[in-house]
């Protein structure tokens, strides 16, 4: 009988400790995962990275070289990002004094309860924000898909109004010393609205072109037509990552050029991560992003 009682009492000392172990892994695994989040919302969404980079232009005008452009897209104005978030951004990309800004679209979000029209309002106050930006040449934006979900016509217009160049199915050139740079700009892919050959109006084919076009994946369209060098946003890098693997969730025409540097042919792209955030408010090991291009004749 004694036997029975010892035997007994290990076997409810080794529940109590299975439960107690239980317990406490539930805890920290709730306690991690509340700091996880904690962190992927209000740390890493918040921490905008500065990325620089050098592009080496096959024709680029000796009078260019050294132009800054600076990259921002995917501001996503509400309901996770507003004048704070976006307000940080400029100011980072004022610090580092661009010749040049550019904006590659999504200044808003589609409205999850389908209240796109009253979503696209928010493009007022982004160009507002937007507006602080400081270049010598002044900043030039092309659309997204989310602007085009909501009201593309009320959104180009907000950014027209507060001195940004919305460029769509066009071009503008910029002169300095003597050579000339073209910035050229397409509507958003995604509801086929992309005009290359529009863009590309009265462009001479033996000049340096610059497209900013909202979805990366366009890449392996563009780089067809003489293009020197793609930006684009749209992927916001994935959002969140996990070391060593391809990101979870990639939108439409996003899914091969999501981040960094690529060349695509005879194309250089480039693919902002974005400032802003869809679906979750959250960023992990994906920071927010400026980028300050500087062009090199090559």
């Amino acid at each position: 009988m004694a036997v029975s009682v010892i035997e007994e009492s290990k076997a409810s000392n080794r529940a109590i400790t299975r439960r107690t172990f239980l317990r406490r892994a539930t805890l920290t695994a709730g306690t991690a995962a509340l700091g996880l989040a904690g962190y992927s919302g209000l740390i890493e969404a918040n921490e905008v990275d500065i990325k620089k980079i050098e592009l080496k232009v096959q024709r680029l005008p000796p009078a260019f070289d050294g132009f800054k452009i600076a990259l921002l897209a995917d501001l996503h104005f509400g309901p996770y990002t507003g004048k704070h978030e976006i307000g940080a951004a400029v100011s980072e990309a004022n610090r580092l004094s661009p010749d040049a800004v550019v904006l590659l679209g999504d200044f808003v979000s589609e409205s999850l309860l389908g209240k796109n029209k009253e979503a696209a309002r928010n493009a007022e106050p982004c160009a507002e924000v937007l507006s602080g930006l400081r270049s010598r040449r002044g900043s030039f934006a092309v659309l997204g898909n989310h602007d085009y979900y909501t009201d593309p016509e009320f959104v180009a217009n907000a950014l027209g109004s507060h001195g940004i160049n919305v460029l769509r199915n066009a071009n503008r050139v910029i002169e300095q010393d003597g050579g000339r740079l073209w910035l050229l700009g397409t509507n958003d892919a995604i509801f086929g609205e992309v005009r290359l050959d529009s863009a590309l109006a009265n462009v001479p084919p033996s000049e340096t072109k610059i497209l900013l076009a909202h979805e990366p994946d366009l890449a392996d369209q563009s780089s067809r037509y003489g293009i020197d060098v793609q930006f684009s946003g749209h992927s916001h890098g994935g959002q969140i990552r996990i070391p060593g693997l391809r990101p979870a969730w990639l939108p439409p025409l996003a899914r091969k050029y999501y981040d960094g540097y690529y060349r695509v042919n005879g194309l250089q792209l480039y693919t902002n991560r974005g400032i802003g955030t869809v679906g979750v408010p959250f960023r992990f090991l994906c920071p927010p992003e400026v980028t300050l291009v500087t062009l090199r004749a090559a």
